[in-house]
């Protein structure tokens, strides 16, 4: 069914943070996947190339994103557009929790800092 209520999701936990999948290719989805990743406060992400265009939309919180080197802090509202090919880390250097909604296209991979390659099981 192409609706989802609020707790249909699947949980992942990678790099100390939430993702609860909504739409993917598992749950029927041939185009898209869209997610709510939360961050709790003091989290540091890993740094890491995207395959795919994805679109961050800061739905609580003040989390801090680096785009290609260059940090910036971001509010509740705020939208980043992290290009394809693009390296990106996700932190919440704040006192309370943020959290996101992210979307992009079926088959996002990431190759980490270290070289390797990640599929992240919420987009699959």
């Amino acid at each position: 069914m192409p609706i989802r209520k609020s707790g249909d999701h699947y949980t992942h936990q990678m790099h100390g943070a939430q993702f609860h999948s909504y739409v993917a290719p598992s749950r029927g989805s041939r185009q898209l996947c869209a997610w709510r990743t939360e961050l709790e406060s003091g989290t540091e992400g890993a740094p890491h190339t995207v395959s795919h265009e994805e679109v961050f939309l800061v739905l609580q919180g003040s989390p801090a994103i680096t785009l290609d080197g260059q940090r910036t802090e971001l509010s509740v509202g705020d939208v980043v557009l992290v290009p394809e090919s693009a390296t990106v880390q996700l932190d919440n250097p704040g006192d309370s929790a943020a959290s996101l909604w992210v979307t992009t296209s079926v088959g996002l991979t990431a190759v980490t800092a270290d070289g390797g390659t990640v599929t992240p099981p919420w987009t699959c």
